[in-house]
């Protein structure tokens, strides 16, 4: 999709028509591809060196395009971040995530990381070495699941100071018998995260913004059916948690 003014006018008059509220613009890039752990590395978001600088000027453009619309969030997967902070992609990547916090910072924006494919600890203290205030996280409780690198409500737990916006997602741990082999994911409530857990653990921690609901892996004629029941049960578990 082509990023232009026009098509920011016609994104906003048309949201202002449905009356839709967007919480965050997140960026996505051609190449991507999520069929299984070792192509994700080599794929996603800024790691892969030959496409950085193009998804970079990518980014910026989301920011640009998020300010026509209105929306103070942008969010993207940044890659598998190296948990050597001495590793040059790290300190690439670092330094290109400080770029986009202050091209976002123009706008008043906030830019968000999605969690999954590093280590809560990995990506707290990448966020403290890019020192930006507007830096946070979009906690994705699913992908820490997905990509096997952590329980999500412990996760939580640890980020939260710094979590700006959350999917509710669902899925299964990955296959112990094939190595580099995503998890699944399932309809809200029926995986592993413990979806009632996690809104519980939300209300502990503060969190006082949208529940986001994301289904990717439906069938087309399940979709819908899907959505419509995860913003139902949340509705029942966000209102059980209110009388706690």
């Amino acid at each position: 999709m082509e990023l232009t003014e026009q098509a920011g006018a016609q994104w906003k008059q048309a949201l202002d028509t449905a009356m839709f509220t967007v919480v965050t613009v997140f960026a996505a890039y051609d190449g991507e591809s999520y069929a299984d752990i070792p192509t994700v590395q080599r794929t996603v978001g800024f790691i892969p060196r030959e496409t950085r600088e193009e998804r970079e000027r990518r980014t910026y453009a989301v920011s640009d395009f998020a300010a026509m619309l209105g929306v103070r969030s942008i969010a993207c997967h940044i890659g598998f971040v190296p948990e050597d902070a001495a590793d040059p992609d790290y300190v690439a990547v670092r330094d290109l995530v400080r770029r986009i916090c202050d091209h976002a910072a123009s706008h008043d924006q906030t830019f968000a990381l999605e969690t999954g494919q590093e280590r809560a600890d990995v990506l707290l203290r990448f966020l403290a070495d890019c020192a930006r205030p507007n830096l946070g996280i979009n906690f994705d409780p699913a992908n820490l699941i997905l990509y096997g690198t952590g329980e999500p409500i412990e996760a939580l737990r640890t980020l939260a100071p710094h979590v700006i916006s959350v999917h509710c997602k669902d899925g299964d741990w990955p296959p112990k018998d094939t190595p580099g082999a995503l998890g699944s994911e399932r309809a809200l409530g029926e995986g592993s995260v413990g979806i009632g857990r996690f809104v519980r653990t939300l209300a502990e921690v503060g969190f006082r913004g949208t529940l986001n609901v994301e289904r990717e892996g439906a069938a087309p004629g399940e979709w819908l059916k899907d959505v419509d029941e995860a913003v139902r049960l949340l509705k029942r578990l966000t209102a059980a948690t209110a009388q706690i």
